[in-house]
């Protein structure tokens, strides 16, 4: 079986993560897995929401969005329409993983705002997404320790996604858009650097799959989540 992309099944794209990418952010990534682009942007703001005021306890939030031509034909703003069914999903799904994440009570009555917004979409933007917050958030965890507002550093482990499909009855890593439109399963998996599983979606999209094709599809996930935070930590010099 030949991947219209040409990589081995197990193989990942190519995965870039440029660190302090905007300027005025207190944590902001460029993240590319191939042709996929996001910038991932940590914001610190002073103060919980209501429910947590008083309980020393901190909070991580998360948006996503897509530029309107991030993707083959223009999009229209979401901000004039409202999120749609699929945005709000993914970004509540971004702000469940990075919550896991995180020890909300070292945090103390913070608040992180997570944005990420795709420039560029070839398939896998919510998993880029999910990776890419993870570093900016660790950016905005250190500036918060160097400046002496916080005593520790509240991320507990690392936390990287990557999708994963069967593709021509063949389970495959990180799949792109064409790979994507024509799997019979599409899955995305969300792990810690530990190897706990965080979060698994998965649907069959023409016909069910089993219990070894979903083993299959795991292993690959573990693989190139393993892959994913040596590089989120390579890009933090750890």
């Amino acid at each position: 079986m030949i991947r219209p992309s040409a990589r081995a099944r197990d193989e990942l794209r190519d995965i870039r993560i440029t660190r302090n990418f905007t300027k005025h952010a207190e944590g902001s990534v460029l993240i590319e897995f191939g042709d996929t682009k996001v910038i991932c942007t940590a914001s610190i703001v002073q103060g919980v929401p209501k429910f947590l005021k008083g309980t020393n306890q901190g909070w991580v939030t998360a948006e996503y969005g897509m530029l309107p031509r991030s993707t083959t034909e223009r999009m229209q703003r979401e901000n004039r329409v409202g999120p749609s069914g699929r945005t709000q999903e993914i970004q509540r799904l971004i702000g469940r993983v990075l919550r896991t994440a995180v020890d909300l009570a070292a945090l103390g009555e913070y608040t992180i705002n997570i944005d990420c917004d795709v420039i560029q979409a070839d398939g896998g933007t919510r998993t880029a997404s999910i990776t890419g917050a993870c570093v900016a958030l660790a950016d905005a965890f250190n500036l918060l320790r160097k400046q002496g507002m916080l005593k520790t550093n509240p991320l507990k482990f690392f936390v990287a996604a990557v999708s994963v499909g069967i593709y021509k009855e063949m389970p495959i890593l990180d799949l792109d858009y064409r790979e994507d439109s024509n799997a019979e399963t599409d899955m995305n998996v969300v792990m810690t650097e530990h190897g706990g599983f965080i979060e698994v979606q998965g649907t069959a999209e023409r016909s069910p799959f089993h219990v070894q094709e979903l083993q299959g599809m795991l292993d690959l996930a573990k693989k190139g989540i393993a892959t994913l935070i040596q590089k989120q930590k390579e890009a933090l010099s750890l």
